[in-house]
C-alpha cells in the first residue's frame, strides 16, 4: 500500500482552474519531488493536500485511509505535517516552545489543569520538555533552546521549522523550497539535514523546490506541474531530461 495516493486532484478559482486532475502515488520512506514554474500549481497542491483548501474533485489518501474531506488540524493528526516557503514560525516565542507547541496534538491534559497548573500539568509539561530537547538535539539546535526564534541566523529558522513540524509525529513530511534564500553552502547543509531525516526517523518526504542540484541530489521519484497539470512524472534523471521539460521549466 503506497504512503500517499492521490487521484484526479482538482480545484478552481474564480472560474481559473489552478490544478487540474492531479495523481500521484509515493511510497512509504520515498523521497519525493514537486517541480514546477511559478504559479505552476505546487503550493496550491500542498495546501489541498493539508485541508487548507478542499478539492472540487479527487480524493487524498494516507496509508489507504480517505482524508480528502478532512480538517487541516484532523489531517494533521492523521500524519501530514509541513513547512512553507515564506518561514512562519513563532518569532516572539523560544526555540523550545515552538518545538512544543508541534508536540500538543500528542499531549492533552484538561483546562482546569492549565489554569491552575495542577500536577497532571506539570507531568505533561516535563514530558513535553524532555521531548522537545530531544528532538533539537537531533537538528543541533538544543544550545538555543533559550534563544527567541526571531533572533535565530536565517539557516537555523529553517532548521527549526523542520524541527517543530517533526515534533506532530508525521508519516508524511512536506517540505516547501526549503532552500529559498540559502547560500550554497547552506543547500547543502540543507541536503545532508533532508537525508538525515529520512533516514533517521524513516521518514516519507515530498518536497517542492526550485533548486535543481537539490532536487537532482536527494529526489528519487519527480512530478513537474506546468498551469495547475502534471507535465512529467517518473524517476527524477528521466524527468530532467525530457523535452517537454527542459523547455517549459529550465527555459532551454
Amino acid at each position: 500500500m503506497a504512503m500517499l495516493e492521490v487521484k484526479n486532484l482538482g480545484i478552481s478559482f474564480g472560474g481559473l482552474r489552478a490544478v487540474n486532475g492531479f495523481n500521484i502515488t509515493i511510497q512509504e520512506g520515498e523521497l519525493y519531488g514537486l517541480i514546477g514554474p511559478n504559479g505552476a500549481g505546487k503550493t496550491t497542491v500542498f495546501n489541498l493536500l493539508t485541508g487548507v483548501y478542499k478539492p472540487d474533485t479527487g480524493s487524498i489518501l494516507l496509508d489507504g485511509k480517505d482524508i480528502t474531506t478532512l480538517h487541516a488540524i484532523d489531517i494533521n493528526k492523521a500524519g501530514i505535517a509541513r513547512t512553507f516557503q515564506n518561514i512562519r514560525l513563532f518569532k516572539n516565542m523560544t526555540v523550545l516552545d515552538n518545538v512544543k507547541t508541534g508536540l500538543h496534538n500528542k499531549h492533552e491534559y484538561s483546562f482546569l489543569a492549565g489554569i491552575f497548573h495542577t500536577p497532571a500539568y506539570h507531568k505533561v509539561e516535563k514530558q513535553m520538555n524532555e521531548q522537545a530537547m530531544e528532538l533539537l538535539k537531533v537538528f543541533e539546535l538544543d544550545q538555543h533552546a533559550d534563544t527567541l526564534a526571531a533572533n535565530l541566523p536565517y539557516g537555523e529558522q529553517r532548521k527549526l521549522e523542520i524541527a517543530r513540524a517533526m515534533a506532530t509525529e508525521p508519516k508524511l513530511l512536506l517540505l516547501d523550497e526549503p532552500a529559498a534564500g540559502m547560500n550554497p553552502n547552506e543547500t547543502q547543509a540543507l541536503m545532508d539535514m533532508i537525508r538525515f531525516v529520512q533516514s533517521h526517523f524513516h521518514m516519507t518526504i515530498l518536497l517542492i523546490e526550485h533548486d535543481m542540484r537539490l532536487v537532482s541530489g536527494i529526489c528519487e521519484e519527480l512530478t513537474v506541474l506546468n498551469f495547475g497539470e502534471v507535465l512529467a512524472q517518473g524517476k527524477t534523471a528521466d524527468v530532467l531530461h525530457d523535452p517537454q521539460v527542459i523547455t517549459a521549466y529550465l527555459g532551454e
